[in-house]
């Protein structure tokens, strides 16, 4: 019987793809199609929806999930990644799962994997643009406007996609899935930190610092600088900087496992097993899934249940419909994955935060697992590339056996207490209200510790040619 991926191949020849480099891309010319991408997507995000009203009142629910999507509303990028992490969402648990039968190991099998998967953000990108629409993201556009609307964003998908490819291929420095995520958490960083917009409801001006010393100038209460529930205050302020502190000590942690190079006389080294094993990749996929849970339930809220009326969809979605911004009310599935984003609403509504933070905590160490096994992180998998690598652990023999037992030690416990310790400080970095989100506070912490990698690896193997070879840089 022919396996989905096997089924999937005749149809891959019509994916748009962006061919590997078939030659050495220097570094120069990598920053440039970095830069250029990232060029690309920061115009986008200010280039309206042709058909789409240009307002906005209040704060939207999903303003905070926009920073996992590096999506901004009303433009061009309003889904942003969004497609393109759903679908790597449903192939990782179809993966895990073994509901897809795929051995990672495989080129080819590698190759229609990545291929199918790049059809499901095509088509997840037509599907969360037409549930966008059905929502009422965009207003009551006419049939005419509405196809146009969806075209505009399957269009925009397909381009992230292909940008994102390039980079990854080898012409550019790491994804443009995390170079656009950076982008947009730095963007909203300065934004929600600086800007002079206003005044707004309470009469300053939008950034925390600037109402801050607004506050001091005016001769207010200084505690009102900390707690500006929507908008943002210094307590968010402060805790994006100790999150962001607090993020890169946990990134320099690390577990050294002692190897020796058979081929080389037995040179001693070291591998080390970060602390923080899985990254950041659980919090990105629990935090799609709740994105993709609200949207679906604001589908089923506005078509189905407008009045509130309906018992079997409360207890899944209930909005405050005398709210222009479309307020969760208690008592529903969707309030308590929703981040309560301010110490008044913990202090409030108690039994939402803890609630909110065990469901984000279970699903963080669920991916962290899922992520582990497909990913080729697990136990196994690396005892097997540490012998393709002619590795082996000193004072033991050099079989994959061995090494997969003392491995065995470390990396499960590794797994499961970086899920926890990422939904934690996500959880806890979002009841504060700090600005940016938690989620986007670790993912930029994660990225750019991951472009310092990157650019030092780069540099070396330009100044040193034999020992970019070695490391693999072509």
């Amino acid at each position: 019987m022919a396996r989905f991926l096997d089924l999937m191949e005749p149809i891959m020849k019509y994916v748009p793809e962006v061919p590997k480099p078939q030659r050495k891309v220097s570094f120069k010319e990598k920053v440039f199609w970095t830069g250029l991408a990232l060029g690309i997507y920061l115009v986008m995000c200010e280039i309206p929806l042709f058909g789409v009203p240009i307002y906005q009142t209040g704060y939207e629910q999903l303003f905070f999930y926009r920073v996992i999507f590096a999506s901004k509303k009303g433009s061009l990028m309003d889904l942003g990644i969004g497609p393109i992490v759903t679908a790597g969402l449903i192939m990782q648990i179809l993966a895990g799962s073994k509901i897809l039968n795929v051995d990672m190991t495989k080129p080819r099998d590698r190759g229609l994997f990545t291929g199918t998967q790049k059809l499901l953000a095509i088509l997840m990108t037509a599907f969360e643009g037409t549930a966008f629409l059905i929502g009422g993201n965009y207003g009551k556009p006419d049939t005419l406007i509405s196809v146009f609307i969806v075209l505009q964003l399957v269009c925009v998908g397909i381009l992230v996609l292909l940008l994102d490819e390039m980079i990854q291929k080898g012409w550019g420095l790491g994804s443009g899935v995390s170079l656009f995520i950076l982008a947009g958490v730095s963007q909203q960083v300065i934004w929600l930190s600086f800007s002079p917009f206003g005044p707004i409801a309470d009469g300053k001006s939008l950034g925390a610092i600037v109402a801050f010393f607004q506050t001091i100038l005016k001769g207010e209460n200084i505690l009102s600088a900390f707690s500006r529930y929507p908008y943002p205050d210094m307590t968010g302020f402060i805790a994006m900087i100790i999150v962001f502190l607090l993020a890169v000590y946990l990134e320099g942690m690390k577990i050294e496992i002692p190897v020796a190079y058979a081929k080389y006389g037995g040179m001693r080294a070291k591998i080390p097993l970060k602390f923080m094993y899985v990254s950041n990749i659980p919090i990105i996929l629990a935090s799609a899934l709740f994105a993709n849970f609200y949207l679906f339930g604001q589908i089923l809220w506005q078509n189905l249940n407008m009045a509130n009326n309906n018992p079997w969809l409360n207890w899944f979605v209930m909005f405050n419909s005398t709210s222009t911004t479309r307020e969760l009310l208690p008592g529903c599935f969707l309030y308590y994955i929703y981040s309560p984003r301010s110490l008044t609403n913990v202090i409030r509504d108690p039994i939402h935060a803890i609630l909110y933070t065990l469901i984000l905590v279970t699903f963080s160490v669920i991916f962290a697992k899922v992520w582990v096994e497909v990913s080729g992180m697990s136990a196994k998998a690396q005892a097997e590339q540490l012998v393709k690598a002619g590795l082996q652990i000193p004072g033991f023999r050099r079989s994959p056996g061995i090494i997969e037992q003392i491995l065995q030690r470390y990396i499960p416990s590794l797994t499961i207490i970086s899920g926890i310790g990422i939904g934690l400080l996500a959880g806890i970095a979002d009841m504060l209200g700090a600005i940016g989100s938690g989620i986007g506070i670790l993912l930029s912490v994660g990225i750019i510790y991951q472009y310092y990698q990157i650019l030092a690896k780069e540099q070396l193997s330009e100044t040193y040619p034999g020992l970019g070879r070695f490391l693999g840089q072509e």
